[in-house]
């Protein structure tokens, strides 16, 4: 295993970002950047050894800016929405940035963990390497309390599987849900296919209703019969052309929704398959994260050229985002999403990438 560090170029206010490279003994490797945590690229091979990144990203720092979709990003305080940008705390009301549409607080706000410089400690080891990354987020912080110090950990292994910790603690109640926003796609970042081949199968019985504005009504609904059924392995694209004539999937135009991942109690478990039969390749996603969001980039309307030199679109890649329901600090039906004063946040989520066995 080895780790190279690379300039990823210069940020409007002069500041530098740095990209970070794990490379394993099979010659897979992991790019990590300094800004915003991002995973800019992640390169294992296909059925017939061929080597390419996995997941959309861009060629420096500058790609990235302005923010679109928030590519590979960790996302803080709080991924996903909350409803007006309000909630409670202990009796105090909370005023959050509406960043989505002048409605809702999206992803942590104006300026969320997305945005930040990381300082970053590179660990080389024998059967994998660490990427371990720290952001302390002042009291206050886009109007959230407590001082919140964080701390990520990026793991990849001589078996192809890229693990994130996600550690935090807070010196007052507060909200955390942590997460990270990768756009996947299997056949390849530079295929310029979309995502509608790839097989899904999932371990959730039941996914989160929306509203028109895809916040939460505080319904859990059984996925059977609806086009949220992925317990078998099932064909996106199939799912996608329902579209028309199902109002959740109108709401989200597409599949934009929280899916709650069986046995919570049980800890680090198989939540999600995704694999994709033209490049064989496959992802496994283990988690001890209570859900999951499944979105299938159906606004992803890129404005700066990826990678391979094309602007992305709609549908060219897909997000499981690990973490706790939308808006669940306003539904005392879901998990809590509080960080308590001197309590620890503790999870792990892992892609895990493979080829399919041959028939």
């Amino acid at each position: 295993m080895s780790i190279v560090k690379k300039s990823f170029g210069t940020l409007a206010d002069g500041r530098q970002a740095d990209l970070y490279i794990l490379t394993n003994a099979s010659g897979a490797s992991v790019e990590i950047t300094n800004y915003g945590g991002i995973i800019r690229a992640i390169n294992v091979p296909d059925k017939d050894g061929k080597l390419d990144s996995v997941v959309l990203g861009y060629n420096d720092v500058g790609g990235y800016v302005p923010t679109v979709g928030y590519l590979g990003a960790l996302i803080g305080r709080v991924g996903n929405r909350i409803a007006n940008g309000e909630c409670t705390l202990n009796g105090q009301k909370l005023t959050l940035a509406k960043n989505e549409k002048g409605v809702t607080h999206l992803h942590g706000g104006n300026v969320g963990f997305n945005l930040k410089l990381w300082d970053v400690t590179p660990i080389e080891g024998i059967c994998q390497d660490q990427l371990i990354l720290k952001y302390t987020s002042p009291d206050g912080e886009e109007g959230y309390p407590g001082t919140l110090r964080v701390m990520v950990t990026y793991t990849f292994t001589d078996d192809n599987e890229l693990m994130i910790r996600y550690e935090a603690v807070s010196d007052k109640d507060t909200l955390c849900n942590l997460t990270n926003h990768t756009y996947f796609n299997l056949c390849g970042e530079a295929s310029g296919k979309k995502i509608v081949d790839h097989i899904f199968e999932m371990n959730c019985d039941t996914f989160t209703v929306v509203d028109a504005r895809c916040i939460p009504t505080g319904e859990q609904r059984d996925v059977t019969g609806t086009p949220f059924d992925f317990r078998e392995p099932t064909r996106v694209g199939d799912r996608l052309d329902m579209t028309p004539n199902d109002e959740q999937l109108r709401f989200g135009t597409g599949i934009d929704h929280n899916f709650n991942i069986n046995d919570f109690e049980a800890g680090l478990r198989f939540a999600a398959e995704v694999s994709d039969p033209d490049s064989g390749r496959v992802m496994d996603v283990f988690t001890d994260m209570p859900a999951v969001q499944f979105y299938t980039a159906n606004n992803l309307h890129g404005k700066n050229p990826g990678r391979s030199g094309r602007v992305y679109a709609p549908h060219e890649g897909f997000c499981l985002e690990t973490q706790y329901a939308p808006d669940s600090v306003n539904h005392p039906e879901f998990i809590d999403s509080v960080l308590r004063a001197g309590e620890k946040y503790d999870y792990t989520t892992i892609f895990a990438f493979d080829v399919m066995d041959e028939e």
